[in-house]
């Protein structure tokens, strides 16, 4: 039997409304976003908000963003807005709330064990950026056997030219990739 879970990625205020740090795409997907939560909710599917969450001095940062912490310029410091959701798709009570502390939802979360603990076969990623965040989870995805989703209307990169060289080697891994309105 088919079961969904919806992940939504990185959509914080820093990566979505931040003028300086902000995915250029990002807020333009909120709106599908918005919707593709509404419709997981009504049908009972799993959603899950996958996060950054960085210490004030970036010692849990990746490494490339470390140098930035050390200049004051770090992004999705705990505590602070630019960390929150984006309030247009602040989580439901229903709703799970993981931070990982990499590009991938899976590294060293416990987001596959809570998945095969609901039964989960199917996963629909959405958020930002295809080229890390979102291509790290779903690969990670195939890698763990879920039929993977990465859904185009609710995710975003810097460019539509990276957004489509990304879509394009999902699509030649065996990773659909569709609009949400396609999915049900």
């Amino acid at each position: 039997m088919e079961k969904y879970a919806l992940l939504i990625i990185d959509m914080q205020n820093d990566f979505v409304l931040n003028e300086k740090t902000a995915v250029k795409g990002a807020k333009h997907t909120l709106l599908a976003i918005k919707k593709a939560m509404q419709v997981c909710h009504e049908k009972n599917i799993p959603v899950f908000h996958i996060i950054r969450s960085y210490d004030k001095q970036g010692n849990n940062a990746e490494i490339f963003r470390r140098e930035a912490f050390k200049q004051g310029m770090g992004i999705c410091v705990e505590g602070t807005q630019g960390a929150e959701i984006v309030a247009e798709i602040k989580p439901s009570e229903q709703d799970i709330v993981l931070i990982k502390p990499r590009f991938s939802a899976f590294f060293a979360t416990n987001l596959h064990n809570l998945l095969q603990e609901k039964n989960i076969t199917h996963l629909l990623i959405a958020g930002t950026q295809y080229p890390n965040c979102i291509r790290a989870t779903a690969v990670d995805a195939l890698c763990y056997d879920y039929i993977t989703t990465v859904l185009t209307d609710c995710c975003s990169a810097q460019t539509e030219e990276i957004a489509q060289a990304n879509i394009l080697d999902f699509q030649n891994m065996g990773i659909i990739c569709t609009e949400f309105k396609n999915i049900f």
